[in-house]
């Protein structure tokens, strides 16, 4: 059986007409990006990276752009913050397993973390428990924290808390780290606000939404499935057939979904928290890779 590192790496490849190309090279180097003056090395420019790190004498000298690298003058610790909670239990918007998708975002940059060096940690739990990992720095302590959040997950019988773990980060995180936070898109709550600013005023804050499939399907949708059942996880109640395709309850379902989404971005933006949803797997590595890259221009 595949690894679940190697199932996140097959998702990580931009495929073109011409060749493929890794989806965390480049401009991607780094979750937070800093500078030593200990110089390294000469490498070959590559899309993305920073005029300001591009040796214009060397360049000249041999005719094709060089950058500098430059020896990290520490190491960072990134903090994945996972909900493994019932509602993860839940389908994706792309009606694949939602906890597959958290699976592919802690992943997806822990092996960033990884190539850089980096040591990594993993909190994850629910509202009877909140438990943290040792921290790692191979592929190996990588795939025993993937294989964790995925048993988790799996045997999860207790609600999503995410409250819960943000106080668990504020109380117990002392050191500054890069917290990277991978929820379902759950209203956030007076109290997650309170919890996310302690966070927020002692480490560097990502989030990542994990999106839900529709709960009611459109008319369109449902013929083309030829029916389908939808249940709450939390209550187990079946959603009625005669409620997918009524307009009415679609227009209300999306109006709340909106709302919902604008307090989440106008809370994360206020807190200069960079963000990012994801949909699918497929588009999830794009997505990661946006945020990275907005993430890098806001702090150049």
């Amino acid at each position: 059986m595949a690894t679940l590192i190697t199932q996140v790496k097959s998702k990580l490849f931009i495929h073109s007409s011409q060749k493929s190309m890794h989806a965390l090279d480049g401009a991607y180097a780094s979750l937070l990006h800093g500078r030593s003056l200990d110089f390294e090395d000469l490498r070959q420019y590559e899309y993305g990276d920073q005029v300001r790190d591009i040796d214009w004498r060397a360049t000249a000298r041999l005719g094709e752009p060089l950058v500098k690298r430059h020896r990290a003058n520490r190491m960072h610790t990134v903090l994945f913050v996972v909900d493994t909670g019932r509602a993860m239990t839940a389908i994706a918007h792309d009606e694949k397993p939602k906890k597959d998708l958290a699976i592919l975002a802690t992943g997806a940059l822990g092996i960033l973390a990884l190539r850089h060096g980096d040591d990594f940690s993993v909190v994850y739990g629910d509202a009877e428990r909140v438990r943290r990992r040792a921290p790692g720095r191979s592929e190996g302590a990588l795939e025993h924290s993937l294989r964790t959040i995925d048993t988790a997950i799996t045997s999860s019988t207790a609600p999503s808390d995410r409250d819960a773990l943000l106080s668990y980060v504020a109380r117990n995180i002392a050191r500054r780290m890069i917290v990277v936070i991978v929820t379902d898109e759950a209203p956030v709550t007076d109290e997650t606000e309170r919890m996310l600013r302690r966070v927020r005023v002692q480490h560097d804050v990502l989030w990542i939404t994990l999106r839900d499939a529709d709960p009611v399907l459109r008319s369109d949708e449902l013929r083309e499935r030829g029916g389908s059942v939808r249940s709450d996880v939390d209550t187990h109640w079946d959603i009625p057939d005669f409620v997918h395709g009524d307009a009415e309850v679609l227009g209300e379902l999306m109006a709340q979904q909106q709302a919902d989404t604008a307090r989440l971005n106008d809370l994360l933006d206020r807190l200069e928290i960079t963000h990012t949803s994801l949909e699918t797997q497929d588009d999830a590595a794009a997505a990661l890779l946006r945020m990275l890259n907005r993430r890098a221009h806001v702090r150049s």
